[in-house]
């Protein structure tokens, strides 16, 4: 493992409980693998995070979107100085940082995360000035800065400002009897330099920005301003947004009245804002995480952004003050803080956006929508579902299900894990209303989900005085597994019905991200999951499985045995292949038992949407591994690992290929620190069907990125005829077209 903090000895030990070390022997083909065979993964985040903004340079993408993808671009980067920067910079002050799996120090890593960063801040801010705010302009949608308005407009923001804006602001002078003010994270501000016309005496003072005004103020084709909402413009009429920063800075008269404005300028720092819980020694796990998240607010800044112009002297004032190093400084035109173009990427101009899209009920259960409640048990009883979102819709299947389980009389028992989800969950709220029925129902909420925690902990204290038993699963390890359990009384005994899924039970997320999740009322799997719920909620760390593979005892263990089988195959003259489809590859071990199965001449196709730390095509070493990584309309999230060949020593009846699908990815968080769930996929039907999607993802008629072997990527989306496969797009045609579906 690379990079990770030292652990508490005790902590260890505890967590050893749950991970049974699998020494992989000796191979007689291994060879030794050359040192420099992994990508950095900071390096290949940042990789990531281009392709997102490659999308926002697209004119063929529709111009909203390519609004949005620069607000996600300003969101992502946001959480990795959050994270990933601020990590470093941690593990360095502490003097327990160590060389990463590429080679590269620790310091090294940093040099070349802000000269690549610096790089790709400037390129984003280029595509908006540059591109897409001019082409929002000819669509009649301007984004205009206080002097580009007209004496109208500004005439009613004057008093908009009055009502609206100037009673939440609050200017912080810094003098001797004033110091620097704490700068929270995230925040713009206004840095201003006023002078004292009777001393001539020059001051430093600090404006911030309320959050909770809004980001741009629109102005609708009459001028009048208004908090953002989705605006109308179907006739094109105007429609004109001004940064809020403009709107005080103008008034700033009326903030330092008797003081000269000479100069002001906009600033925003990005803090560490990861939160450590030392949960041993945590009496309360709830309460301990509520004053880790109050301390969040105080993490150290790792970046500072400053609007260009910026004179020396108010630069240099903030980087005194706030502790920033010179190269953690990112001068940029202004406005900053992209991430507020969600405002504009929702304006309600569909001819400037993806066509609408609305998923469909799975066929398996259209046909059985419309009768009893029950009738989705009968359903699931039938055959095995395999739901893909967001082509399927979540609503009509995963919620339904556990809608009418807590309705349902014949329910007796329902348990859940909860990683991530939205404010008015359907979901919370079937678990409150089976509680409340007399049911027994568990919970697993993950308060530790990062930047989630404090929902997390409102619906645990929700769940919890409604008469649900929540858990937080196991000391030292993050559940992140997708599993439901029902059961149910039924004439011939009880009957158990499962979910395991790839994404979180979120509604609104279902719609964005692409997810498989399998229904099934398959004994095993429901033992499987019986087994796995009473580890989580009790004491059973030596629980056996049958369909699923478990993180972190069996999840890296059972994926390279099977990688290692294809590698035998392959060496035996059999057919052999593997396909995975990840958010992220980075483990090492994984990784190499790739590169061996490479060696021995396994073709390997891999679809990464993020991180990937593996080198594919390297002569000797990675000819047969091809990696492809697709962005577009939905967040690719599924994850699935299909190999040609079955387990000889398999006594379930199964024959290969063998093809899984879950929550893990192959990063060391997830194979290490997280309870994760695979399960098998049984039905011939769905393992045909998973292998295809990921035959079509890497498809070279595909539009994807391809990765190369120095970390590069290339964009392949237009072909000699013209532009390549849309996959997401054939799959909501293919959906539409599907007979028995219903919307």
């Amino acid at each position: 493992m690379t990079d990770a903090p030292t652990m508490d000895p005790e902590l260890a030990a505890r967590i050893a409980e749950h991970v049974e070390v699998v020494e992989q022997p000796a191979h007689p083909h291994d060879t030794p693998l050359p040192d420099d065979r992994f990508l950095d993964r900071e390096l290949s985040w940042l990789a990531f995070n281009q392709r997102v903004l490659e999308l926002a340079e697209d004119p063929d993408v529709p111009l909203l979107e390519r609004v949005r993808f620069l607000a996600i671009f300003a969101s992502n980067l946001d959480e990795f100085f959050m994270v990933r920067v601020a990590g470093l910079k941690r593990r360095i002050a502490t003097g327990i940082a160590v060389t990463a799996a590429s080679g590269r120090s620790p310091r090294q890593v940093l040099e070349a995360i802000s000269e690549r960063a610096h790089v790709l801040m400037a390129r984003h801010a280029a595509v908006f000035a540059e591109q897409v705010h001019p082409a929002l302009a000819d669509e009649g949608i301007r984004i205009v800065r206080w002097d580009d308005l007209g004496d109208a407009e500004q005439d009613r923001l004057h008093k908009f400002f009055r009502r609206q804006i100037f009673p939440v602001l609050t200017p912080l002078a810094v003098d001797p009897a004033h110091p620097f003010p704490y700068i929270s994270g995230l925040s713009l501000n206004l840095a201003v330099s006023v002078v004292n016309p009777a001393s001539g005496k020059e001051h430093f003072a600090r404006v911030k920005v309320p959050p909770l005004l809004p980001r741009y103020i629109a102005v609708d084709a009459s001028g009048r301003p208004s908090a953002p909402d989705n605006h109308t413009g179907a006739d094109k009429s105007p429609t004109s947004f001004v940064p809020v920063e403009d709107v005080i800075a103008q008034h700033l008269d009326q903030l330092f009245p008797g003081m000269e404005v000479r100069e002001f300028h906009t600033f925003r720092i990005t803090r560490n804002e990861d939160v450590e819980v030392e949960e041993d020694d945590a009496e309360n796990l709830l309460k301990a995480m509520e004053k880790e998240l109050l301390r969040r607010r105080f993490g150290p800044p790792v970046r500072l952004e400053i609007a260009e112009g910026i004179s020396p002297r108010v630069r240099k004032i903030l980087v005194r003050e706030l502790g920033i190093a010179p190269e953690d400084v990112y001068e940029l035109p202004a406005p900053l803080d992209h991430t507020g173009l969600n405002v504009v990427a929702d304006l309600d101009r569909p001819e400037l956006q993806h066509p609408r899209f609305v998923p469909s009920t799975h066929r398996h259960l259209a046909e059985v929508e419309s009768a009893t409640p029950t009738d989705v048990f009968a359903a699931i009883r039938a055959r095995d579902v395999l739901l893909h979102h967001p082509y399927d819709s979540f609503s009509t299947s995963v919620q339904t299900f556990l809608e009418q389980a807590a309705a349902d009389p014949h329910v007796l028992a329902i348990k859940q894990t909860l990683y991530r989800t939205s404010g008015d969950s359907p979901i919370v709220d079937a678990l409150i209303d089976a509680a409340e029925a007399g049911k027994q129902v568990l919970a697993l909420v993950e308060i530790k989900a990062r930047f989630d925690e404090q929902n997390n902990i409102s619906w645990a204290r929700k769940l919890e005085q409604a008469g649900v038993h929540v858990v937080y699963g196991i000391v030292g390890l993050k559940t992140h597994c997708k599993l439901s359990l029902v059961v149910r009384q039924e004439s011939d005994g009880l009957r158990r019905y499962s979910h395991v899924g790839t994404g979180n039970y979120h509604p609104k997320t279902a719609r964005l991200y692409t997810d498989l999740g399998l229904l099934t009322a398959d004994q095993e799997v429901g033992q499987d999951l019986t087994r796995l719920f009473n580890q989580l909620s009790g004491y059973a760390p030596k629980s056996r499985f049958h369909r699923l593979l478990v993180a972190p005892r069996q999840v890296r263990a059972g994926l390279v045995d099977r990688i290692e089988r294809e590698a035998e195959a392959a060496r035996r003259g059999e057919p052999a292949w593997i396909k995975i489809k990840v958010n992220s590859m980075v483990d090492e071990a994984t990784i190499d038992a790739l590169y061996r199965a490479s060696q021995a001449g396994v073709p390997v196709d891999i679809n990464v949407r993020g991180i990937c730390a593996l080198r594919p095509g390297v002569p000797g070493l990675s000819e047969t591994i091809r990696v492809r990584s697709i962005l577009g309309r939905f967040l690719e999230h599924s994850r699935v690992f299909a190999f040609a060949h079955a387990s000889p020593s398999s006594d379930d009846g199964f024959e290969g290929p063998e093809v899984y699908i879950g929550s893990a990815d192959l990063m060391h968080r997830n194979l290490d620190r997280r309870v994760e769930a695979l399960v098998r996929v049984a039905d011939p039907d769905h393992v045909a069907e998973l292998v295809e999607l990921i035959d079509e993802s890497v498809a070279d008629t595909t539009s994807s990125w391809h990765l190369e072997q120095d970390g590069s990527w290339t964009r392949h989306h237009q072909g000699p005829d013209g532009p390549l496969t849309d996959l997401q797009a054939v799959l909501i045609h293919r959906q539409r077209r599907r007979p028995g579906t219903s919307r």
